[in-house]
């Protein structure tokens, strides 16, 4: 049985950027997450132990986007690097960071970095 858990859309003013000005200033992120983690237990106990608590990921991401960093690849590798240290039951993740309404000379909605990696347990 493969099984995910899938947080959509967090959303954090934070100040990352290349630019001194953005780090100053701040702007919107989101933060997508696909978590891939073996809790078949979970659909028997009902037990929250029995798979990955959606709060303690959020706290962990919200704690990550608390810290200023220049890129958004750094960044996304700090959340990851957190989430498997925190929960080794991982199989896999994909990360989604964006950036929304990047200080450019043209129109954007948003520039994203994806970072996907996949464990052996």
């Amino acid at each position: 049985m493969t099984t995910q858990i899938e947080l959509n859309q967090m959303r954090f003013f934070s100040y990352h950027g290349v630019n001194e000005q953005e780090r100053l200033t701040g702007n919107d992120f989101t933060v997508d997450l696909l978590l891939s983690v073996p809790f078949e237990k979970a659909t028997i106990t009902d037990n929250l132990d029995d798979t990955i608590s959606y709060a303690v990921v959020y706290d962990l991401v919200r704690h990550e986007m608390s810290i200023p960093s220049h890129l958004l690849e750094h960044l996304a590798g700090r959340i990851l690097t957190i989430l498997k240290c925190t929960f080794p039951q991982l199989t896999a993740v994909t990360l989604r960071v964006t950036k929304l309404a990047p200080p450019l000379s043209g129109d954007m909605h948003s520039a994203s970095v994806i970072l996907s990696e996949i464990y052996v347990v």
